[in-house]
């Protein structure tokens, strides 16, 4: 199973299965897999830290099942991301994602301790309006810093190149085993600006689950580094 704290020498592409067909989910991630994704990105959102509703162990739980050498990378869009620890890590999540927003302070390094102790690595995520310096007494614990270069919600909006900045701050201030993710509108023209920031871990969703040519999508991706 790919090793989420080994420095990578492209940017990793993580197939967020938001945009895959919900009817054909395995399938479609098979196949992503098959043309070079590194990993999947899995999207839950509650109805209230963002406006949608999406999925949850039970998806989790179903891709390991099929899936049991991939990297399941969760994101959590919700207002109480503790309450979902130990249900995720025991349906397969690999990685657990909580955003800044929700939790800071005392209060989030309580949620990093216990995400580990039950197994996965973690992630922090910042919103587009979120300064950075909240993420900074968190950098040394973290296995993934994710910067949204969306409003969370929904697949398919434009990425949002203001948040660049945010990105390089966070790579000039983690070692090699964080990750710098950046998830919304990442896409084989907006990627190098991406990876010129220090992002080395890209979620894509429609852009690849939508594109006739998905090796491609995934390659340019891989390529992107400057």
């Amino acid at each position: 199973m790919l090793d989420l704290n080994a420095k990578p020498d492209r940017p990793l592409v993580a197939a967020s299965i938001l945009s895959a067909d919900f009817g054909y989910m395995i399938r479609d991630c098979r196949e992503v897999l098959g043309k070079g994704a590194d990993l999947l990105h899995v999207d839950v959102m509650d109805g209230h830290f963002a406006q949608n509703l999406t999925m949850g162990q039970d998806m989790i739980r179903a891709l390991r099942r099929h899936l049991p050498d991939t990297v399941l990378d969760v994101h959590l869009m919700v207002e109480r991301p503790g309450d979902y620890i130990d249900d995720f890590a025991k349906a397969g999540a690999s990685n657990f994602t909580f955003h800044l927003e929700v939790h800071h302070g005392d209060d989030a390094r309580a949620l990093i301790d216990r995400i580990k102790d039950a197994g996965m690595t973690v992630g922090m995520a910042i919103n587009p309006a979120t300064p950075p310096d909240g993420l900074a007494p968190f950098l040394d614990l973290l296995d993934v810093v994710l910067v949204m270069s969306v409003v969370p919600g929904a697949s398919g909006q434009s990425f949002m190149p203001e948040v660049l900045p945010k990105t390089q701050w966070a790579a000039q201030r983690v070692g090699d085993k964080t990750r710098v993710e950046m998830d919304g509108g990442l896409s084989p023209t907006t990627a190098p600006a991406a990876a010129a920031a220090g992002c080395d871990m890209m979620v894509t969703a429609s852009a690849l689950f939508g594109s006739d040519d998905r090796a491609d999508v995934i390659r340019a991706l891989h390529e992107s580094a400057p």
